[in-house]
């Protein structure tokens, strides 16, 4: 999978400019991150990979083809998106129905329907409620409702609009399973994120943006060693990393285990 942003613009109806040129390219299987501030353009970017919103000027290739000469189907073929408030996305009246709208849509068979219903259904932790009705089910499980509902359809790529957003950790946990799992699967995983920690820790690639450009573009270790970029576009980098740069350690540290390693580098290259 390869999509392609070429000089994307977008001016909402009431003149505000939210892309500014973007190009970016995002392909195969590494899984990726936009970062930024609220109003940074993130999440308008992201409508626009599936045909959401429709570009004021420049153009999306999907795997080389134009959005704007495919029709709706094409793009949810390639294309899932989650979007933050789950009920914005759910209308019917049992987790299952959720489950199978789409791929129906798409025209896959009850077999296959039925098969990715199973693995689906326990990746999300919903194996057990699939009768249930989505608004019967907790915020987070609501949450992993609309992501199953999306993972059904076997799309090239899945956006998650700020998927940890009301998540506790074993949510998070979770979310990182799933992930990980498209990415095994050879599929592109595009994640709006406030969440800094978990950022950090799923995502090898991060996109910096603000005011509707493209700051920075690279991995998670050359991304929040901008200090000075990241202060510009107001965004924190996880506590850990924060204080070992305090402390003076080599280069960004995400975790525990490499703020320890990272220290006994340290203590051993000033031979105490």
């Amino acid at each position: 999978m390869r999509l392609d942003l070429e000089h994307l613009e977008y001016v909402y109806p009431h003149g505000h400019r939210a892309l500014d040129g973007v190009d970016l390219t995002l392909e195969g299987d590494r899984p990726v991150a936009l970062i930024g501030q609220n109003g940074a353009g993130k999440t308008t970017l992201a409508k626009h990979l599936n045909g959401i919103l429709r570009p004021t000027n420049g153009r999306i290739l999907i795997d080389g083809v134009d959005l704007a000469t495919a029709d709706t189907a094409q793009w949810a073929r390639k294309v899932g998106y989650v979007f933050q408030n789950p009920d914005d996305q759910l209308f019917l009246d049992s987790v299952r129905k959720e489950f199978e709208f789409g791929p129906r849509q798409l025209g896959f068979d009850q077999d296959l329907i039925g098969r990715r219903m199973e693995q689906v259904a326990g990746l999300v932790g919903l194996a057990d409620r699939l009768d249930d009705h989505p608004f019967d089910l907790s915020p987070t499980e609501k949450k992993f409702c609309a992501i199953g509902s999306v993972l059904m359809m076997d799309t090239g790529a899945v956006v998650f609009d700020e998927p940890t957003c009301g998540q506790d950790k074993a949510g998070n946990d979770r979310l990182a399973a799933i992930i990980a799992r498209l990415r095994d699967q050879g599929r592109l995983c595009i994640t709006i994120s406030h969440d800094m920690k978990f950022v950090t820790r799923n995502f090898p690639r991060v996109v910096l943006m603000q005011h509707g450009r493209v700051l920075l573009d690279g991995s998670r270790e050359e991304v929040f060693a901008r200090e000075d970029v990241l202060k510009q576009a107001y965004v924190t980098p996880p506590p850990i990393t924060r204080v070992a740069r305090q402390v003076g350690l080599e280069g960004p540290v995400f975790t525990v285990s490499a703020f320890v390693d990272a220290a006994r580098r340290a203590k051993a290259g000033a031979g105490i």
